[in-house]
Order: C-alpha cells, then structure tokens, then sequence
C-alpha cells in the first residue's frame, strides 16, 4: 500500500468517525425522547424504567390534544402556504434570472434584504392589516402573511440560472411564450429546487407557534404547535405524556423529509454552483 492511499484511506475513516459522532450527538436526544414516551406516567425524568413500558402515554395524549383537529389544521395551513410560495417564488424567481429590465439588481437586493428581517418586527403592522381585511381568527392569518418569502425567490432564481438558455431558445422557437416556457421546461428541470423549497416551507410552517398563538383564539384553529404548548404546565410537567405528544407531531415531517432527502440534497447542491 502506497503511502498516498494509506493517507488517504486514514482520512475516509476519520471523516466516518467525526459523522458518525455528530450523528450520534444529533439523534440521541431524539431517542431520548422516544424511549420517555413509553414510560410509565410517574417516572421521574432521566430516569427510563426496563421493563415497564406502556403505549397508553399515546392514547391519552393523541386524545388530550386532539391531534386530529390539529394535524388537519396544520396540514391545511401549511400546504397552502407551501403552495403560494411555491408559485410566487417560481414567477419572481424567474424574472431575476431571464428577464433583463431596469432595476432587476436592486430588486433582488431588496428580496435579500427581506431576509435578515425578523418575522417578529413586523407582527404589529400585519396584525393591523389582518385586523383591518377582518382576517384574525381566520385560515387567512395563518396563510396570507407567509405567501411570499425572499429565501424561496432566491432559491429558484439561483436554480434558473444553472439551467442552459438554449432550452428557452428552443422552447421559443416552437411558439412558447415566457409562461409556457416556466411551465413546461423550467419547472420540470427544477424539481430538485421545488422540493427543497417545499419541505424548507411545510416543516417551517408545521412547526410554527408564533403565528397561530399570535392571530387566532379560535379553539377549532389550533395547530400542532399549539396543541403541543398545552402539555406544558406551569409548575409540573407529565413528561412521558409530553414526549408522546412530541414524538406524534414530529413523526410526519420526519416521513415527509426521508421522502424527500434526495431531491432536498441535489437542491441544496446545485444552487450554489452559479451566482
């Protein structure tokens, strides 16, 4: 064995080590959290008991939850946002990255700008617009001020530009206009970007409090979240019961992520590959 291999082969299992470690560090709480949910409902925290464990912490917080309303509402709330900025970033996506007008630089500037801008700055003035269209206490509230976000325009607009423009020409050529072009050649050859966008988006948007705590008292609007944030009393805590519920809400983001992992990767990779 040469010494360049030996070098190399060193740094394949010392590169295995350090992931295998973060893997570790990063899913251990999450076994943790799993392995209170079956305890017994008088077991002290940290303290796991062997051979006592019971599938009722799930029953009893499925039902105190009402998880049922809650994934609906949930479900509701983020694939229509999902939706929303699914086409409002693929239309301003791909007029920053063909189309040539004055002022495209400085809008896209603007659109980065957004990002550095605390959703929490601005609760006053939307909650003022909401209240001023009487849409608290809606699915309006818990839609509307998400529909449009700078990360995903700037997503798609990075995506756009990997792809070649000899397509476009092409696409042209037979007839299409800039809509069918979007629709027919850009969208289907972005569909690593579009996934990405989409499960940055439904999991954000499941794992959301401050919007529904914030817009909306309705009891049959609660979420996820908000169901989740009763199980939280103010002097004791029911861990086994909370760790049930936690385990119930992360159980489909974590299914619809591991769907998606491949598409979300490529995304991520190939966005970065030109400016």
């Amino acid at each position: 064995m040469s010494k360049t291999t030996w070098k190399l082969k060193n740094a394949n299992f010392l590169s295995l080590g350090v992931l295998l470690l973060g893997a570790f560090i990063v899913l251990l709480p999450l076994f943790v959290v799993f392995l209170t949910s079956f305890a017994p409902t008088a077991t002290t925290p940290g303290v796991l008991p062997v051979n006592k464990w019971t599938l009722a912490n799930y029953r009893d917080a499925w039902q105190r939850g009402k998880f049922l309303l809650a994934f609906a509402n949930s479900t509701l709330v983020a694939i229509a946002v999902t939706a929303f900025q699914i086409i409002t970033s693929a239309l301003a996506g791909y007029a920053l990255a063909r189309l040539k007008f004055r002022g495209r630089q400085a809008l896209l500037l603007v659109v980065l700008a957004t990002l550095v801008i605390p959703f929490q700055l601005l609760v006053i003035p939307i909650f003022l617009v909401l209240k001023w269209g009487h849409l608290i206490n809606t699915y309006g509230a818990l839609i509307l001020p998400t529909a449009v976000n700078g990360f995903g325009i700037f997503l798609l607009r990075q995506y756009f530009q990997t792809i070649p423009v000899e397509l476009e020409e092409a696409a042209a050529i037979d007839g299409a206009n800039r809509l069918q072009i979007l629709w027919r050649v850009m969208l289907p050859l972005a569909r690593p970007a579009l996934v990405t966008l989409f499960l940055f988006t439904f999991i954000g948007e499941w794992n959301d409090l401050f919007k529904p705590l914030v817009f909306t008292t309705r009891p049959e609007l609660r979420t996820v979240q908000l169901a989740l944030a009763e199980f939280q009393e103010q002097y004791t805590n029911n861990w086994p019961l909370m760790m049930a519920a936690v385990t119930i809400a992360t159980v489909p983001v974590m299914v619809l992520f591991l769907i998606g992992q491949r598409q979300f990767i490529r995304g991520i990779a190939t966005t970065g590959i030109k400016n």
